[in-house]
């Protein structure tokens, strides 16, 4: 998925539904974040947009790695 010019690669943990890992493609370094549902529920494509503007938000620009 691409946001904001970024790529993210999404992936639903098979073994626990409601658990995505995002990783960040585009970025500078290996890097990502990930979210858990409650009671395993699935996630939408604009919810998982705005995880991903949410987490972008937090990114110092100098570093690539989330704000202190």
């Amino acid at each position: 998925m691409t946001v904001d010019g970024q790529r993210f690669r999404i992936h639903e943990r098979a073994e626990k539904p409601g658990e995505y890992d995002f990783d960040w493609l585009s970025g500078p370094h290996d890097y990502g974040f990930g979210i858990t549902r409650a009671a395993g529920s699935a996630m939408t494509l604009p919810e998982m947009e705005e995880a991903i503007r949410n987490f972008l938000a937090e990114i110092d620009p100098a570093t690539g790695y989330l704000r202190d």
